[in-house]
């Protein structure tokens, strides 16, 4: 298996590894360009494209900058101060800023299509080790994945099908777990994995809160939870 299948295989461990694996991008990409980035010019025109990135990734350096003792707010300052100028003298001319793409929600579009393209393209191999996983690829990523093979390879399309049920049924028995466990009369305790349960359904079915293609902004990281 070459070296992008192997990163691949490595998400395979709990939830959707292509969201998983966006989620790393994302914060990669971030850091980058609080290390990196904040003069360059070029990085600077795309940010003037939106007026500083979309709500969700705006936040989310602030969060970055502020959590990192190496980065600090200087570097996000300087990006910040030449948005502002910018809106005012937009708002001087009596004309429009930031209406454009943001740059990171770009970047994730296309590294959201590249990343199933890239499990598709290996799915012979990919397929038995999903299998024998504990990662279930969400309502999204697995409807971008069998669309792909329904075009190249029919008849993985149909084998990963079969597989997704299996492993969604497997989360409705222990869903139903969880749920029957809160009446008064169960005298036994809930299971980790029970307790996983719900936010893996979650996933399963709306992925995880990274921004989608769609453009869509997911609420910011959440805090404080044992499967976080």
């Amino acid at each position: 298996m070459d070296l992008i299948g192997i990163h691949l295989r490595e998400a395979l461990g709990e939830g959707c590894p292509v969201c998983r694996l966006l989620r790393e991008y994302e914060e990669s990409e971030i850091e980058t360009i609080l290390y990196e980035h904040v003069n360059d010019p070029e990085v600077r025109n795309r940010f003037k494209e939106s007026l500083g990135l979309c709500t969700y990734h705006a936040w989310r350096m602030v969060e970055k900058a502020y959590s990192e003792p190496l980065l600090g707010p200087l570097g996000i300052s300087i990006i910040y101060e030449h948005m502002l100028s910018i809106y005012i003298s937009a708002l001087e001319e009596n004309g429009e800023a930031g209406t454009g793409e943001c740059f990171l929600c770009s970047l994730l579009k296309r590294k959201e299509r590249t990343t199933v393209e890239a499990f598709a393209d290996r799915i012979e191999e990919l397929l038995p080790e999903y299998e024998r996983s504990g990662s279930i690829l969400c309502k999204r990523h697995y409807e971008m994945l069998r669309s792909m093979l329904a075009e190249r390879n029919p008849e993985m399309a149909e084998k990963l099908r079969r597989i997704q049920i299996e492993k969604l049924k497997e989360l409705d028995g222990r869903m139903r777990s969880f749920i029957d466990k809160f009446d008064y009369r169960s005298k036994e305790g809930h299971t980790e994995d029970e307790v996983k349960a719900l936010p893996q359904t979650v996933e399963a079915l709306k992925g995880l809160e990274v921004v989608t293609p769609l453009g869509e902004e997911k609420r910011r990281k959440r805090r404080g939870f044992p499967w976080r």
